[in-house]
């Protein structure tokens, strides 16, 4: 069955996690996800993807943990997510710690939503490379997986290194909570391959060489890799309200869809949770 959840950038004008959590469980939804942007430089190298100006939520954005702790302390069964936390930006000793401590917290509910990072001052502000942050950001994973499992780690590589160590809690899902990696087709496809748990394209993005067409690449792509395209499911982020994509997309397999909730008030986001709980009904869910 098609898994929905939503994702929204909470800010201190917005409807809070608290009260978002709740309403998403009992309605059914699956899980609730949060994006990460730690600030937003004045100056621009990079241009928005989506096009035009940024929207305000970029800078008013809060932290994602925190925002999901919250949630999670609020409901039973919602998954929560990172939809995605910016690893280029991100210590991998003090991140992996944070991520076992939510997990447990949340009774293994988690989900390590990843990404690289568009928004080139923001990554260099973090003093990160732009052009070496993908194998930063490989690195930072496998060093916090090594965390994770081993009793007493130890990493070694270009831009990551410690000697053996010790931390814990561990997470309560093992090995680790599942690491969805986000980006287009085929680059974040392929790092989702290499160390990912899933990945999670955007449907604007598929949309242009068609969702089928891109899934199948990516899945061909998986096998080639000597991975199961069944140990790789797909989560499509910012769905539209359309009963017949969602069908299609539960037809080709996919494991999850997200829909976009705006940085509004109770007034504002109740009505499209409310219109997508019906669709959920629809579908069967």
């Amino acid at each position: 069955m098609l898994k929905i959840g939503a994702v929204m950038f909470f800010t201190t004008y917005s409807l809070q996690p608290a009260e978002l959590g709740p309403m998403l469980e009992e309605r059914g939804f699956e899980s609730l996800w949060v994006p990460e942007h730690t600030h937003i430089p004045s100056s621009r190298k990079t241009q928005y993807p989506a096009g035009g100006a940024l929207i305000r939520p970029y800078y008013d954005i809060m932290d994602p943990f925190l925002a999901l702790n919250t949630a999670a302390t609020a409901t039973t069964n919602l998954k929560i997510g990172t939809g995605i936390a910016l690893i280029t930006q991100r210590d991998p000793i003090v991140t992996a710690k944070m991520i076992s401590t939510i997990d447990q917290l949340s009774q293994g509910r988690f989900i390590f939503g990843v990404g690289n990072g568009w928004n080139q001052d923001e990554v260099e502000n973090h003093g990160t490379d732009f052009a070496s942050r993908h194998k930063l950001a490989r690195e930072r994973i496998e060093a916090m997986k090594a965390i994770w499992t081993q009793e007493e780690p130890e990493y070694h590589g270009e831009f990551v290194n410690f000697d053996k160590m010790q931390q814990w809690p561990k997470p309560r899902q093992k090995p680790h909570p599942p690491i969805i990696v986000g980006g287009a087709f085929p680059y974040a496809a392929r790092r989702a391959i290499r160390y990912g748990d899933g990945w999670i394209p955007r449907a604007d993005r598929l949309e242009k060489e068609g969702v089928g067409v891109l899934i199948s690449k990516f899945r061909q792509m998986a096998t080639e890799s000597g991975r199961d395209p069944a140990s790789l499911p797909i989560t499509i982020f910012r769905v539209p309200e359309e009963f017949d994509r969602l069908k299609y997309c539960e037809e080709i397999g996919i494991d999850r869809v997200v829909f976009s909730l705006p940085a509004e008030t109770k007034d504002k986001v109740m009505p499209i949770v409310d219109r997508w709980a019906e669709l959920k009904h629809r579908l069967g869910g």
